[in-house]
């Protein structure tokens, strides 16, 4: 029984108040492409992440808005921008790293005090994906993919359950490019 292995690029979570304050008042998100999870997309809206160290210029904010602040890097991006972001499940931000998000457009920037993680490689399921499988929310598995002359495992996978999914794996670039996952990817848990 095998999945979709999708490849997440580093990406920007905001509150519509945060959008607000970097791109004006009453500022929507619009739709640039869908994304595999329902109701999920990457918006038209890029904006700069800006370290201590260096600047990353163009990340996308996914959409639609949340409920919290949250920036998603990988482990090479925390490196370049010279921030200690923490590898944790999206959504667990206490106590990760500080980050400055900037509009280029109009030079508006906010800090957040925490809230840059390395995101945790994870599969979506559904509760009836989950029964297929054989496990349950939270569970920790290891996925064997790859793409031709780079098999791996990735040991420390998280499984996320809900109604709301669709049957996916995510990992973030670094981990797509030590396993060749380019294209189309499938990833199958191995025991």
């Amino acid at each position: 029984m095998k999945f979709i292995v999708e490849t997440s690029a580093r990406h920007i979570h905001l509150t519509q108040e945060s959008l607000e304050y970097l791109c004006g008042e009453g500022f929507q998100l619009t739709v640039k492409k869908e994304l595999s999870q329902p109701g999920q997309y990457a918006s038209n809206t890029k904006l700069d992440l800006v370290g201590p160290k260096n600047t990353i210029k163009g990340v996308s904010i996914l959409g639609p808005v949340r409920n919290a602040n949250q920036v998603e890097i990988s482990a090479t991006d925390a490196r370049t921008l010279g921030v200690k972001a923490p590898i944790r499940e999206s959504g667990d931000t206490v106590g990760s790293a500080p980050i400055k998000i900037v509009n280029p457009e109009n030079g508006k920037e906010l800090e957040i005090s925490e809230g840059c993680i390395i995101a945790k490689r994870h599969i979506h399921m559904t509760p009836e994906d989950a029964e297929k499988f054989g496990v349950t929310n939270g569970e920790i598995v290891s996925v064997l993919t790859g793409g031709e002359g780079r098999k791996v495992i990735f040991a420390d996978t998280v499984v996320r359950v809900s109604p709301k999914f669709a049957l996916a794996m995510h990992i973030d670039t670094d981990e797509s490019n030590a396993g060749n996952c380019f294209g189309e990817m499938y990833g199958e848990i191995v025991k």
